[in-house]
Order: C-alpha cells, then structure tokens, then sequence
C-alpha cells in the first residue's frame, strides 16, 4: 500500500502522535507512506525530523474547503498513492470530497480518537460518512455509538484499538525510579500524568486527597502548563497544596518524554478526565503492570475491563474519587499475569497494523 497520513492540525497531542506512529509501524511493515501535515506545524516538523516523507498542506477550514480538497487530491494522483487515512473529525470533509473525485482509485479510513458528541444521521452528515470507506473504532463503546448515532453501512465500521510499542515498556525497580524522580522510598503513591488543565483533574484530585480516610499516601503530578497559555491551574495547585500544609505529600515534577522512571515510582495512577475517549496514558500505565483509578466513562471502564486493572469513580466528583482511592490502598489490586498479558497483546502495535492490513487490502 502506498498510505497518505492526513492531519491538518497545529497540535502535537494524542491524536497526532498516535497517526504519525501508526504511520512508521505501517512504514516498517513495508509499506509506503508519507505524512500531510501544514508546513511548519508540530507534527510536520516532528515527522520531518523523523525522517518521513513530508507534504505540506494548508490549515483549511473544516468544511467546504474545496480548494484544498483539489490541490490534496492532484497531489494523491500524481504520487499513486493508495490508501488516505485520518484521524481528525475537521479533515474529514475535505477528504471525502479528495475520494468522491478519485472515485475506485483512493480508499478512504478514518480512524476515530473523539466520541459522537450528537447523533449524526443529518443528510450532510451521512453523505459526507458515506465516502468512507472504512471507519475504525478503538473501543467496543465506540463502535456501538457509530452504530447508533449515525446512518454508515455498519459493514464499513471495524474495532481496531490505537496501539503501543510494547518494546518501549521498560520498567525499573521501585526504589531506583524513586530516587530518579525524587520521591520519598515509603508510603503508597499515587501518579497523575498530563498537561496542567481543569479538564485533566488535577485540581479534582487535591480535593479528593484531602477525602480519603487513609492518609498514609502520597501523590505526584507529571505536566505543566500549556505553553503559551496561562489557565491559572499550576497557581492554583500551589495554592492548595500551600494552604492544606501538603508541601511533603504532593510533588509537582515537569514532563519528561521517557516515562519509564514515573510509572515504575507509582503504586497507582489516577486518570481523572472527566471522560476520555481512549486513555494512552491508562493503557501505557497497564502495560507497566500499575492498577488504575479512573472515570466511570468514555472508553476508560473498557481499558479496565470493568475493574480488573483498576477502580473507577464517578466523573468529576471528588468524594467518589477518594473512595476509590480508599480502596485502592485498602485492596491493592494484584494483577494476574495471564489476564494482563492477553489484554496487553490486544493492543500490540504489529496486532493493530496486522488487523488494519486485512480490513484494507
């Protein structure tokens, strides 16, 4: 196959890094590939120095960006490439307008990172889905709202999880990964991983931490603020952790891009969203083997497979988050490994590629 990644965002989030991944595992599966991606932007430039073959794109709008769509598919019939895959729900006009004028020449997937806010069953809406070739839901939940909430031949819709390089998963002993991240060697500890934001629930479990019954714990952030960007959290965190005297229980340590040494230090990770669609960093923390207490919604309660691999609480509700995080101290959760490595092996990242290539071609 010869793929096209497209991606017209200027972020370098999740969504962008699970496509430009993808896009080298597909690479070293041996197939051709490139990504499209706006001159300059974060994940041009993250591709570029990676060594993919780069196409620069405009930031187009979201819908009716004809122009775009005859330059992108000029360019798709000139290089004969294959196969158009995207991530973003805001490219997905313009490619399928890319598709209508390629016709049987171009295959189109989308790939869904977001969940449905609405029901989509709209005329424009299902004319636009019915250029799809294939839609890949990363979770069974996922793939029930698509059915659901839109009118796409259900033939067209296919369950292939986002994947990890379990290569990469290298953990270190406790005491070690401690000393690395500055942590005291005692008490149970508890890891939030994400950038500063009241959506990440930070905030969310500071409150919870003055809930618990059990106090013999400790908690430690892994983020900052967005850049260029102040929203007041990193304050305001300091803030509370200042007035409830927490300055020797909570640690704030900047990102670091081998997380190995933070999930190794934590006894638990805390994944707090209010709703994550597809949590990485929960799938990523399950990989290294530590339990998780996270939301009771979006695809979080699947990734745990309904509390074997972790304790889960109501949404953005503090006191429900300190009961889970009661209880997970009180019961840790021992991991059989069994279980764990056939849940893991899902979500390998040759497993993924594999059942892509026998959708597609």
């Amino acid at each position: 196959m010869k793929i096209a990644y497209v991606c017209s965002s200027l972020s370098l989030g999740g969504l962008e890094l699970n496509h430009l991944r993808n896009a080298h595992w597909m690479r070293e599966r041996g197939h051709e590939v490139a990504i499209f991606s706006p001159k300059d932007s974060p994940l041009f430039n993250q591709a570029k120095s990676e060594g993919m073959a780069c196409f620069p794109i405009p930031h187009q709008r979201k819908y009716y960006a004809w122009g775009a769509a005859l330059s992108l598919f000029r360019t798709m019939r000139k290089n004969k490439f294959t196969h158009l895959f995207i991530r973003d729900n805001r490219d997905m006009s313009m490619c399928a307008t890319v598709k209508y004028l390629s016709g049987k020449q171009l295959s189109l997937a989308y790939f869904m990172e977001m969940q449905l806010g609405v029901k989509k069953k709209g005329v424009l809406h299902t004319l636009r889905f019915s250029y799809l070739n294939y839609w890949f839901c990363p979770l069974p939940y996922l793939k029930q709202q698509v059915l659901e909430w839109t009118n796409i031949n259900p033939e067209k819709v296919h369950l292939v999880p986002s994947g990890i390089n379990r290569a990469n998963i290298k953990s270190m002993p406790r005491e070690e990964a401690r000393i690395q991240m500055a942590l005291p060697q005692i008490e149970f500890t508890f890891g939030l991983v994400g950038r500063f934001d009241r959506q990440k629930g930070q905030l969310l479990v500071l409150e919870a931490m003055e809930l618990c019954k059990n106090r013999a714990f400790n908690l430690v952030f892994l983020g900052e603020p967005t850049r260029n960007e102040d929203n007041g959290i990193a304050q305001a965190m300091e803030e509370f952790i200042a007035v409830n005297n927490l300055e020797m229980r909570v640690f704030i340590r900047p990102f670091m891009p081998e997380l190995s040494p933070f999930y190794s230090s934590i006894d638990a990770l805390i994944m707090a969203t209010k709703a994550e669609t597809f949590g990485m960093v929960t799938l990523e923390a399950i990989a290294y083997g530590v339990p998780v207490v996270g939301s009771r919604a979006g695809g979080t309660p699947d990734l745990l497979q309904h509390g074997t691999f972790g304790y889960s609480f109501e949404p953005m509700n503090a006191s429900s988050l300190a009961q889970a995080m009661d209880k997970m101290m009180d019961l840790p959760l021992i991991l059989n490994s069994e279980t764990w490595d056939e849940h893991i092996a899902r979500f390998d990242h040759q497993t993924v590629c594999k059942s892509i290539e026998q959708v597609v071609t």
